[in-house]
């Protein structure tokens, strides 16, 4: 009897909420009416996170508000080339891309994005009570502007960080034959000796037993800028060489001569421990992007390796794409002296704060409709099923979430390597001229995978190369 009469007020006092505000209840409905019947596109990179976007996300946006999302996934360059020749040349194709943490300081200075911020103080009417920028993680500072408006919606961010594989580390016979060989014991390497010796030991372990087993992952494809951004953005920090090694407090110096660091000691000692483990990698090595690297580890086929982390829980995870679920363990990169100290100080970090945003072109025929979207892939509740799918955080309340806590536990603390040591790592420098770098560069890279020049002369052309680009740019006086 009492349970009854609880139960009743209950209702009662649920309907009565109902119907003081209705348009709160109904946001999504009632925003969306007037834009039934239309078609957002958007153009993203073929990643879990966007096929998230583009599996669930899009499809239940439009069961609440009537406005269909086509999301189409391609390959990163394709993506990259499709919106930036939509925008510049103001066709409006899109009405959402995706934005890299690191090119999007290039699209803010063409002025291609709409600021989000803005827009939603403007237009109140559109803002979603379920929506506050403030929800977002310290990485969507990243898209915003020195006023701190925001230009892009946060949909990924992820460490680049150590995989190993705990089944081999953890073998006895492994263990005896690594400590007789070695005189220390097995476990993930802090210093980049220790990585060095690991891997030597694991390539000589799969040819000595016939395995199809190698010592160590590298991203050092011989034409795709996969391999020039495995070098400067996961590779020269963790020597002590950050932001490519190029110094905006002196005229954007890149030589040594002047003042940069791109050509420096530390640099060639990077490149050459680098180009020591890609001779020791798997033969697919020297074609691989950060897509190859990923299906190598689960192929099973490395002991170790610097993995981006949206690919970090379908590895471990999901047996039917890999073969070492339950096998992996996470780690900081292997580091200098002194690299951890200056990552803890915020004078360096450690390794790569990769992920991406979901942009509105100032060109899109549909910016109203276009922003509701993406307050939706900005709420709390979407995130967590999100997350799961694919290891990606961008709100704070995520890491909280039960599901999330217990898929951590499942990952052996990756949420919690995100959420703890997140601020360790960094995204690329802010840079409006990142493209034409990486562009006037990475021929003179390329040339030093394929041996066309040693890697000191390389690093040197490039740092020169480097320079007289910003010059010509007008960065350097």
């Amino acid at each position: 009897m009492r349970y009854a009469m609880k139960a009743g007020a209950i209702a009662l006092t649920l309907s009565l909420a109902a119907a003081a505000s209705p348009a709160w209840a109904d946001f999504w409905s009632d925003a969306g009416a007037k834009f039934k019947g239309v078609t957002l596109h958007g153009v993203t990179e073929s990643t879990p996170p966007s096929n998230f976007i583009k599996d669930v996300l899009a499809p239940e946006f439009e069961k609440k508000t009537g406005i269909k999302v086509e999301i189409e996934t391609t390959s990163w360059d394709q993506m990259y080339d499709k919106a930036i020749k939509d925008m510049e040349a103001g066709t409006g194709i899109y009405d959402v891309v995706y934005i890299e943490q690191d090119i999007v300081y290039s699209y803010m200075a063409r002025n291609f994005l709409t600021d989000i911020t803005k827009a939603l103080k403007d237009q109140p009417d559109l803002k979603a009570p379920t929506y506050d920028a403030a929800n977002f993680t310290s990485f969507s500072n990243y898209f915003k502007d020195a006023n701190g408006d925001l230009y892009g919606v946060p949909m990924e961010a992820f460490l680049k960080t150590y995989l190993y594989r705990k089944d081999l580390f953890d073998d006895p016979e492994i263990q005896a034959a690594f400590k007789q060989k070695t005189g220390h014991d097995l476990k993930p390497a802090t210093t980049h000796e220790q990585y060095t010796e690991i891997a030597d030991f694991f390539t000589q372990w799969g040819k000595d037993h016939n395995m199809q087993l190698w010592g160590s992952t590298a991203q050092a494809h011989t034409g795709h800028p996969a391999s020039w951004y495995e070098f400067f953005e996961s590779v020269a920090p963790t020597f002590g060489v950050y932001n490519w090694g190029i110094d905006a407090q002196k005229d954007y110096a890149a030589t040594v001569e002047h003042g940069g660091q791109m050509n420096s000691d530390k640099a060639k000692a990077a490149l050459k421990w680098w180009l020591h483990l890609r001779d020791i990698a798997p033969p697919e090595s020297s074609q691989s992007t950060w897509t190859e690297v990923a299906t190598t580890f689960a192929a099973g086929r490395v002991a170790q390796g610097l993995v981006y982390g949206e690919n970090a829980a379908w590895i471990a995870t999901d047996s039917s794409q890999s073969k070492v679920t339950g096998k992996v363990g996470f780690a900081l990169p292997p580091l200098k002296p002194g690299v951890l100290e200056a990552a803890e100080a915020g004078k360096g970090y450690v390794g790569y704060y990769d992920g991406g945003a979901f942009g509105l072109p100032v060109t899109s025929k549909n910016q109203e409709a276009a922003l509701l979207f993406l307050q939706f892939i900005g709420q709390n509740d979407v995130q967590p099923d999100w997350a799961i799918a694919a290891p990606r955080v961008t709100n704070t309340a995520t890491f909280d979430d039960p599901k999330v806590k217990a898929m951590d536990v499942k990952l052996g603390g990756f949420y919690t390597m995100l959420k703890d040591q997140g601020k360790l790592f960094a995204g690329a420098p802010p840079y409006p001229f990142h493209a034409q770098v990486r562009e006037a560069t990475a021929p003179i890279f390329f040339d030093i995978l394929t041996g066309k020049i040693g890697p000191d002369e390389g690093l040197d052309k490039m740092a020169a190369k480097t320079e007289e680009e910003l010059t010509s740019l007008g960065y350097r006086k």
